[in-house]
């Protein structure tokens, strides 16, 4: 619940707009500090004393008639995120195409907060195509869209386009500011492919993103856990993250082992290099002087030194596979971890660098879940929340 959030609220002009005031008490009723901006049009619907009333604060009603010389950034800023509603074709369709003639539209483009959209229009107007493509760019921006309802419109008719309760819209805010359910853990992630030297210039490695890692300590962080991310790659923009930048196998095993007796929980996402030169050359290989013999060590198995740590945390391993899952199990059990997930590489959708993954859970007493392709953001959460059913079953 965002208890001391910033929400600013845009209302366009629709019938719907009285709704809003509604709204506006929802979202201050829960916790959430509210300022509101409003279209002219808006302003035919309902009156700006309405929302100064309710939420103790003037709306911003222009970009030129304000005591802010920059009344859009001022409140861009300021914003943990923004809902319109209502928001009716006109504004949807400015939104999408960052036509900021007015002062709604105008902070939205000078924010960078999450956005929640509330459609409100009359059925035929929804069901434009012009209005359908919209609201698909808008949804491929990453804006939340609530609605719109069946029910009765304006003028006595009744079909879809009605804006949703306030309450329901007041629901997607609250659901864009993670539940702190780890405040109190700690945790270590491990992203990123290790390199490991065959000279000054080569390496042995793998096409590893470090988005799952990247995700998952992001994740966390968000959810109020203490976290260390130890990485091969650039980690989130995160002052709240302990990041630990590591390049070989062994520089990432001796950070793991010397942190995973200090944490609740280790979640080892990286793709670790199984071998590495044992005689990396200190000066560049010439192709003048032929193909090199290059022989391979083990690297350090640093998920069972991390399995053998004590205090043990709960371990959570991955498992990159080449077309079939079938070998994950087998190596869950090995490893001894209480959760392995594992996604195959050549499926679509989920091989390195891509933003989607496709996993299966695998657990310490044999179970399996399936997880439907979705975003790395999305299976980072999944993952946290098995560890949390973890936890509460021990």
């Amino acid at each position: 619940m965002p208890a001391g959030r910033r929400i600013v609220l845009g209302v366009s002009g629709g019938i719907a707009a009285y709704k809003a005031a509604y709204l506006a008490r929802a979202l201050i009723e829960r916790g959430a500090s509210v300022r509101v901006v409003m279209t002219d049009t808006a302003q035919k619907f309902i009156g700006s004393a309405t929302f100064s009333a309710i939420t103790g604060h003037v709306p911003v009603t222009g970009l030129f008639d304000q005591e802010d010389v920059s009344p859009h950034t001022s409140l861009g800023q300021w914003a943990d995120a923004i809902v319109i509603a209502p928001a009716t074709a006109a504004t949807i369709s400015r939104l999408a195409h960052g036509e900021s003639s007015n002062a709604l539209i105008a902070t939205i483009l000078a924010s960078t907060a999450p956005v929640v959209v509330a459609p409100a229009m009359h059925s035929e107007m929804w069901d434009q195509p012009s209005t359908q493509a919209n609201i698909t760019t808008l949804r491929d921006f990453g804006y939340t869209i609530v609605g719109p309802e069946t029910g009765p419109l304006a003028g006595g008719d009744v079909g879809v386009g009605r804006m949703s309760e306030p309450y329901d819209i007041a629901d997607a805010v609250f659901g864009l500011f993670p539940t702190p359910d780890m405040a109190g853990l700690s945790v270590l992630v491990t992203s990123g492919g290790t390199r490991e030297a065959i000279d000054p210039v080569r390496y042995i490695g793998n096409r590893s993103s470090g988005k799952m890692g990247n995700a998952l300590a992001s994740n966390a962080s968000n959810r109020g856990a203490d976290v260390t991310l130890v990485t091969t790659q650039e980690g989130p923009q995160d002052a709240a993250l302990e990041i630990v930048r590591v390049e070989t196998a062994d520089d990432m095993a001796k950070a793991v082992w010397e942190k995973a007796p200090l944490v609740d929980v280790a979640v080892l996402a990286a793709a670790v290099a199984d071998f590495a030169p044992r005689n990396p050359s200190t000066t560049k290989l010439r192709r003048a002087d032929g193909a090199p013999k290059i022989e391979l060590v083990a690297t350090p198995d640093i998920l069972a030194g991390v399995n053998e740590s004590n205090p043990r945390p709960l371990l959570v391993g991955f498992a990159a596979e080449a077309g079939s899952l079938d070998a994950a199990a087998a190596k869950a059990a090995a490893k001894g971890v209480d959760l392995l997930v594992a996604n195959d590489i050549q499926k679509t959708g989920s091989g390195f660098g891509s933003v989607t993954n496709e996993v299966r859970f695998i657990f310490r007493d044999g179970s399996t879940r399936d997880l439907d392709l979705m975003s790395k953001d999305d299976v980072a959460a999944r993952i946290w929340d098995a560890v949390l059913q973890l936890r509460s079953e021990s």
